[in-house]
């Protein structure tokens, strides 16, 4: 018994190449799912956080909506219902008021 031949150090380091891809392909697999893992717990977090700030704007706009109306609305005058009608459509303008708020106020301002 003495050193390998020619055909066993090919086959020994076939093995050993074969191991060290297969460690590697494992390596690699194993990467890939905990950044996908992470990735994915990254968007249920930045769902979560949207509709937290959904839910404060919703919740602004109605607190606005009730700042701004009259205990006992009076029958607007011309120049009175314009400054009104201004005033929303600076708040649609901005972003306060959603189309469907916009509209019904309008309506409720003009009837």
């Amino acid at each position: 018994m003495g050193r390998p031949g020619l055909i066993g150090m090919a086959a020994r380091t076939a093995v050993v190449a074969g191991t060290a891809t297969a460690v590697s392909g494992r390596v690699q697999h194993r990467q890939q799912e905990k950044y996908y893992e992470q990735s994915q717990q990254e968007a249920y977090q930045a769902a979560q956080q949207q509709a937290a700030m959904d839910q404060a704007a919703a919740q602004a706009v109605a607190n606005a909506q009730a700042a701004q109306a009259p205990a006992a609305p009076a029958p607007a005058t011309g120049d009175d219902m314009m400054a009104k009608l201004g005033q929303l459509a600076q708040l649609h303008a901005q972003g306060i008021l959603s189309d469907e708020e916009f509209s019904a106020a309008k309506a409720k301002l003009l009837s």
